[in-house]
């Protein structure tokens, strides 16, 4: 690569579907890495669908086989193991590090990776993959053109009988508002801005994720912008961001596909996109691998302290008004 992105070493911790994903971008990337699963039977899997071998046992097996060390890691395992790992990580030497969202499970696990960091001098990214995607950037450019963000709104309803299926009973599904619907959230604010302040209302709950199932909640952005946000796990919906200008309603629903509203209109119309990077590659992943290597400062980077602020300010209130 041009870019010299073959002359990185980089560990890639996980051996399941989102870890093949990343596999096949660095692959394309054509950098130095490695692959640390956990089972045998996962390593096994993992060969046989992305052709490559994996390391079993962990990072303690890696660290005695006499591995050298490298300088990036990608962790991308479990979402109860990703803080733990990322502990891990730094403790073995790996100073740059681009950690599955949401980093871990509660604001408690997720303090506790941020203060490691800053322990360690470590760098480490959160891979909300979402803010790369080629709907993003190109509503980026648009919006800027219009003036700005007047108003937003968002929601994150997420298909409980689908996910009681297979998390019920768990730590995952007891946090599954910053497991998952987090991915929403953070992509509406880091389009609309930051919330300065907000009034927020839950109610529901159920017996896997009692804290609450519906949500409300409407506020004003440090640069002045209105917006509003709904969500109803116990009723249909999807996930889907709103973005309003002086000009145009720009619509992401769902988030890969950018919609366009003009004024006096009532046809929504789609917005030609260059997306072959997110049709090639698990949506964003691509552009958000390459930034991280590349060490860019890229501005669609969350970093690991600014991610537990968020968590702290905006996700503690909307879950816990």
């Amino acid at each position: 690569m041009s870019d010299n992105l073959n002359l990185k070493k980089l560990l890639l911790l996980g051996a399941g579907q989102m870890a093949m994903d990343y596999a096949k971008v660095l692959k394309c990337l054509g950098v130095d890495f490695t692959v640390i699963g956990k089972s045998i039977e996962g390593i096994e899997n993992f060969y046989k669908q992305v052709g490559i071998n994996a390391i079993p046992h962990g990072l303690s097996n890696w660290k005695q086989k006499g591995a050298n060390r490298a300088r990036f890691g990608i962790i991308a395992v479990s979402c109860d193991a990703l803080a733990n790992t990322a502990i891990e990580l730094m403790d073995n030497g790996v100073r740059k590090i681009l950690l599955e969202k949401p980093a871990g499970l509660t604001a408690q696990q997720i303090k506790r990776v941020c203060v490691h960091a800053k322990k360690t001098e470590s760098t480490i990214y959160i891979a909300y993959n979402r803010r790369f995607y080629a709907s993003v950037k190109e509503a980026q450019k648009l919006i800027k053109k219009d003036g700005g963000v007047k108003s937003f709104n968002f929601e994150f309803t997420e298909w409980c009988d689908q996910i009681e299926k297979k998390l019920k009973n768990s730590i995952t599904g007891e946090n599954w508002f910053l497991a998952n619907s987090s991915h929403v959230i953070d992509l509406a604010f880091f389009l609309g801005g930051e919330p300065k302040e907000f009034s927020s209302y839950t109610s529901g709950g159920n017996d896997w994720h009692p804290t609450a199932t519906i949500f409300s909640g409407a506020g004003i952005t440090h640069s002045g912008a209105l917006f509003s946000y709904r969500a109803n796990w116990d009723a249909p919906g999807r996930w889907g961001v709103e973005i309003l200008t002086s000009k145009h309603k720009y619509i992401f629903c769902p988030l890969e596909k950018l919609q366009i509203l003009k004024h006096n209109t009532i046809s929504v119309e789609p917005v030609a996109i260059h997306d072959q990077l997110d049709v090639d590659f698990k949506p964003g992943l691509y552009q958000q691998t390459k930034s991280f290597l590349q060490e860019d400062s890229n501005a669609s980077l969350l970093s690991i302290h600014k991610h537990h602020e968020n968590v702290t300010t905006w996700y503690e209130k909307i879950i816990r008004p």
